[in-house]
């Protein structure tokens, strides 16, 4: 599925784009945190593309203007979700390249996402998260209308041995069409 905004084109990821993937993902500003190692390669970018990526509503984030992959988002349903959510229940996880920080495709991605999950999908409720220093991520929840739910602590990620603090958002489909119709 493809899926379309003002500025974006969110597509599934093919392995023809393991060098922009890796352009992007072996900044180490991107992958740690947000929870996984810089890519080393790209082999290790395609590696990702293949075994990650590659699962049901995974999306390269493809501005119209550049037309080549520069960041991701996905929402993981049920219990592909680490969080420990039902099957009527997503989690959103998204990055993007350093020279597109600050213009506002992640968040227009976001909302599209979340469009797709409650209108396409029938969710109820999307979850988000960010770890601890992710001002970024945090800012971009909070302009699509996630509240802060709860904190866990010595959560796991895809870094070995490393343990974080991740503060998790949600938002109901009932908050999402009230949003709307404002």
């Amino acid at each position: 599925m493809t899926l379309y905004t003002e500025r974006l084109i969110l597509r599934p990821w093919t392995v023809d784009d393991a060098q922009d993937l890796y352009r992007y993902a072996k900044d180490p500003a991107i992958g740690p945190i947000t929870g996984w190692p810089a890519h080393t390669s790209v082999e290790n970018s395609r590696d990702v593309i293949r075994n990650v990526l590659s699962a049901p509503e995974n999306y390269a984030v493809v501005p119209r203007e550049e037309g080549h992959a520069l960041g991701s988002i996905g929402l993981m349903l049920g219990d592909q979700s680490n969080i420990g959510i039902p099957s009527t229940e997503g989690e959103i996880g998204f990055w993007i390249g350093v020279p597109f920080w600050g213009r506002g495709l992640i968040p227009e991605a976001t909302r599209e996402v979340m469009r797709h999950g409650f209108e396409d999908l029938g969710l109820q409720k999307i979850w988000c998260g960010y770890f601890d220093g992710n001002a970024n991520s945090r800012r971009v929840q909070e302009k699509c209308g996630f509240l802060y739910h709860h904190t866990a602590t010595n959560v796991p990620c895809k870094i070995d041995g490393l343990l974080r603090t991740e503060h998790i958002t949600r938002i109901t489909r009932e908050e999402w069409e009230s949003a709307r119709s404002r």
